[in-house]
């Protein structure tokens, strides 16, 4: 994609539209199956999140159906924000953070970066294990070095169309093999309606808010309105059109981890056997469905393990360089859209590269403790972050009256920061508790 096109939309300071961007702004908007929705909603869900509520559905049986339900609301009304910001002020969201105050690049500066470098290396290895154990001829090291250079190679090089439809491919195989192993399941319908009264089983708090806050939620839902950008849906005439795909695409997100609840509940429950909490617990289930299933069923879960591991990198490869070049341009006071900060400009190159090459030194180095710490402490605070500051951008003058909350919007978006808070204070506690010596 050339560096103009991306950033041809009114608000984003580019100099010519693509001939498709000039058809999509003339006419009609509507809807289409695959959009900036499915990407970010697939990128949100990784192998993390399948394990997470593998192990929730394990332990709990379908007892945490309902915060399963209630996860998906919040990231519907979290995108939204995101995409109604955009759409309706034609600015990024981080030109939106920079009008609340220089605390808000100050906390995103260091994040951003120390959150690349680390992610970088969890991500290629979470790949990197289903291909390990398909084909034990190559080491893990190797086939994480492999994974973040074919994730480079499609970022580097892609236009933002054949991006999305590589992530639809990848959702498709995903739905496939794990909606396709909780029909094999057999799922007890009975005890899915009684999950979904809103009850904590005893000792279920942190898998609660896990599932509620956690699943799908990462520094790309604020990657949305970048994406929308990327798609040609730059003004408010796109506001129901994003809506509508925001809505579905979390829709399928929530079928997928309501899919892993029932595996949980319903294979590895009955196998009796206690999986890993880390990424390796997907290989754990694999060797269950094998013995259960057969080969075949075992093999298969593998391809879905590594499509939901693969679209995440190639998600944040795309969309967190975006949202690195708008944040570096606008501190070399870049005007907004200036290529150096669109697709294929230098600073969006800058960081593809950091979260490929550099991170690959871990493999090496192992965990620097100082680095895990700092990557924790971070994360901990960006859904509260992102939460906290839409409410802010949504309200007052931020954004054109016509667009702002609505007080039913307010509330679910201050219940959602709440949410995140008590999250993010949890995920604190846990990242610094090697500090005091908890932890291992």
């Amino acid at each position: 994609m050339s560096e103009q096109s991306n950033g041809s939309g009114p608000g984003y300071g580019g100099d010519a539209e693509t001939v498709s961007g000039i058809e999509e702004a003339s006419g009609p908007a509507k809807w289409k199956v695959i959009g900036p929705g499915l990407v970010v909603a697939a990128t949100g869900v990784g192998a993390a999140d399948m394990v997470a509520t593998l192990v929730a559905g394990s332990q709990f049986g379908y007892g945490l159906l309902w915060a399963v339900i209630v996860g998906v609301i919040l990231k519907i009304v979290l995108v939204e924000g995101a995409g109604r910001f955009s759409l309706a002020t034609g600015k990024t969201i981080f030109e939106g953070w920079r009008s609340l105050g220089r605390w808000t690049t100050w906390y995103f500066g260091p994040y951003i970066i120390i959150w690349g470098f680390v992610y970088g290396a969890t991500a290629m290895s979470s790949a990197a294990l289903p291909l390990a154990a398909l084909f034990p001829g190559l080491n893990l090291t190797v086939w994480s070095v492999l994974m973040g250079l074919a994730g480079f190679v499609m970022v580097w090089f892609g236009r933002y169309g054949v991006f999305e439809k590589i992530t639809a491919v990848l959702v498709g195989i995903m739905f496939i093999t794990v909606v396709g192993l909780a029909i094999i399941a057999a799922p007890n319908i009975p005890d899915m309606l009684t999950g979904l009264i809103p009850i904590i089983p005893e000792g279920g708090v942190i898998y609660t808010l896990a599932l509620a806050g956690g699943v799908g939620g990462t520094i790309t839902l604020a990657a949305y309105g970048y994406w929308l950008r990327e798609k040609g849906w730059h003004t408010p005439k796109w506001m129901r059109v994003m809506r509508i795909d925001n809505s579905m695409a979390y829709v399928m997100t929530g079928i997928f981890v309501i899919a892993m609840l029932i595996v949980g509940a319903e294979v590895v429950r009955a196998a009796g056997v206690s999986i890993s909490a880390e990424d390796k617990g997907l290989l754990d289930l694999a060797d269950v469905l094998k013995a259960r299933y057969g080969e075949v069923v075992g093999i298969g879960f593998l391809v879905g393990f590594w499509a939901a591991s693969f679209s995440s990198i190639i998600g944040v490869w795309n969309g967190v360089s975006l949202m690195f070049a708008d944040f570096w341009g606008h501190m070399r006071k870049k005007p907004g859209g200036h290529p150096d900060t669109l697709t294929g400009g230098k600073y969006f190159k800058f960081y593809v590269l950091w979260l490929t090459f550099p991170p690959m030194l871990l493999f090496i180095l192992g965990k620097p403790i100082g680095l895990i710490l700092a990557y924790g402490v971070l994360g901990s605070l960006f859904m509260p972050f992102l939460a906290v500051t839409l409410l802010g951008l949504l309200n007052g003058k931020k954004i054109p009256k016509e667009w702002a909350n609505k007080l039913h919007t307010n509330i679910a978006l201050a219940i959602t920061a709440l949410l995140f808070i008590i999250l993010g204070i949890q995920q604190l506690y846990s990242a610094l508790a090697p500090l005091w010596g908890g932890g291992e």
